[in-house]
């Protein structure tokens, strides 16, 4: 199975940048957007072969999950059943036979950090709330996860010490998530590969230097290493300052 996971930073622009045409060629079992930017009924996506899932937040233009299946799940949740989480739109989990499918879009930190005491408290409870589905079947996680885990994952660690996605209280959290039965499957295939990254700035020709930073990921629990097959991040796709990433796995 083809799991493909895309902050596209806007759905409408990106289909206007040649989304459908990497939609349509990657042709993946399951494909999961962040950042739609999109209210019900902004636009008509026309995608045969597979049921559409999308959570909205509440306040427009903002946040907003998507996830296109080619299989119909057993059920389906939007958010994580905490009221104060769950109106950006940030959350859409599916189950089948085998796991859980969970896309996010973590809460940005802000510039000075400022949002970073409710990023902790999130983090705390989608982080229980992940190992409450894992009690029950394996996750599959991916998403806009906000945070470049390690320094291997950013181009200039030492001056983003102490910003929103690179701050020690963010990094800490993902090594705790990881830490409670999670696998970073990018990680898990090339432990130590430099310089490959998910998103750049649009200022400073960041894309075009390469510096960028890797906070999109696929995670998935542990007990599934076995069945990984294969990860990649596609970083020649263009159409949002994020690119999408890949995980393949045998269930």
């Amino acid at each position: 199975m083809k799991f493909i996971s895309w902050n596209v930073n806007g759905l409408r622009a990106c289909v206007q940048k040649g989304f459908l045409d990497f939609f349509n060629s990657i042709d993946a079992d399951f494909f999961c957007i962040q950042e739609s930017k999109l209210q019900a009924g902004q636009i008509d996506l026309d995608l045969p072969g597979y049921h559409q899932y999308w959570n909205y937040a509440e306040k427009k233009g903002y946040s907003g999950t998507a996830i296109f299946a080619k299989n119909e799940p057993l059920s389906v949740s939007y958010g994580i059943g905490i009221e104060e989480h769950d109106k950006e739109g940030r959350v859409i989990t599916l189950e089948y036979d085998n796991f859980y499918l969970v896309t996010c879009y973590t809460p940005n930190s802000q510039n000075e950090l400022k949002r970073l005491p409710y990023r902790m408290q999130w983090e705390d409870d989608f982080r229980e709330y992940l190992k409450t589905l894992d009690a029950k079947k394996p996750v599959v996680l991916c998403g806009d996860l906000n945070v470049a885990h390690n320094e291997i994952d950013l181009k200039n660690p030492k001056t983003n010490r102490k910003n929103a996605g690179f701050s020690d209280e963010e990094r800490a959290k993902m090594t705790e998530l990881l830490g409670s039965g999670f696998t970073d499957t990018f990680r898990y295939f090339y432990p130590d590969a430099e310089g490959i990254y998910s998103w750049w700035s649009y200022r400073f020709k960041a894309r075009e230097k390469n510096a960028g930073w890797r906070i999109d990921y696929f995670i998935t629990s542990k007990r599934i290493n076995d069945k990984l097959k294969k990860a990649a991040i596609h970083t020649d796709v263009l159409g949002s300052d994020h690119c999408p990433v890949e995980v393949d796995i045998e269930f």
